[in-house]
C-alpha cells in the first residue's frame, strides 16, 4: 500500500457553488445559534450578577455585626435620651429611698423614746396609785391632828388671836388666853 492517499476528484463549478451555498447556510445557521446562545448567556450572566448582588445584600443584611450596629444606632438615636432620663429617675428614686429610710429610722427611734417615756410615766403612776391609800390615811390623820392642835396653836399668840376674831386677855390666875365673846 502506498502512503500517499488519493486526492478526491475535483468538483464542478455547480457542485462547488452548491457546496459553498450549503457552507454559507451552515455558517449563517451556526452564527444565528451562536448569537442566540450569546443572548442566553448574557441573560444568564445578568441574572447571575443580580443574584450575586442580592446575595451580597442579603449577606450584609443578615450579618449580625452589621445588624447590631444598626440596632445600636437606632437605640442611641431614638431611646438614648429616654434611657438617660430613666437612669436619672432611678438615681433620684434611690436617693429618695435612702432619705426615707433615714427618716423612718429617726421616727422609729423617736417612737421608741416616746414608748420608753410613756412606760416610765406609767410605772410612776402605778407607784403613786399603790401609795395613794397611804397618802389618804396620812391626810386624814393630819386633818385630825390639825383639828385638835391648830386652834390651840393659833390661840397661843396675841396677833393670831386677833386674826381669829377673838380677844387676848389675861385671866384672874394670870394666864394669857384667847377668848371669844358672844355679842
Amino acid at each position: 500500500m502506498s502512503d500517499t492517499s488519493a486526492s478526491p476528484a475535483p468538483l464542478s463549478d455547480d457542485d462547488l457553488r452548491e457546496t459553498l451555498d450549503l457552507l454559507a447556510t451552515a455558517v449563517a445557521s451556526i452564527s444565528d445559534r451562536v448569537d442566540d446562545q450569546t443572548r442566553v448567556l448574557d441573560r444568564v450572566n445578568k441574572t447571575a450578577t443580580e443574584a450575586r448582588s442580592a446575595a451580597f445584600a442579603a449577606q450584609k443584611q443578615t450579618d449580625p455585626e452589621h445588624y447590631g450596629e444598626i440596632v445600636g444606632v437606632t437605640i442611641d438615636g431614638r431611646i438614648g435620651d429616654t434611657l438617660d432620663r430613666v437612669g436619672q429617675m432611678a438615681g433620684d428614686l434611690l436617693r429618695a429611698s435612702n432619705h426615707t429610710q433615714e427618716v423612718l429610722g429617726k421616727a422609729e427611734d423617736a417612737r421608741s423614746d416616746t414608748m420608753r417615756q410613756l412606760w416610765e410615766r406609767e410605772q410612776k403612776l402605778d407607784r403613786f396609785k399603790s401609795r395613794l391609800p397611804w397618802f389618804g390615811l396620812g391626810a386624814v390623820i393630819l386633818a385630825l391632828v390639825l383639828t385638835v392642835t391648830l386652834p390651840r396653836f393659833l390661840a397661843s399668840n396675841a396677833s393670831m388671836c386677833a386674826v381669829l376674831g377673838a380677844s387676848w386677855t389675861t385671866t384672874t390666875t394670870g394666864v394669857d388666853a384667847c377668848v371669844y365673846y358672844q355679842r
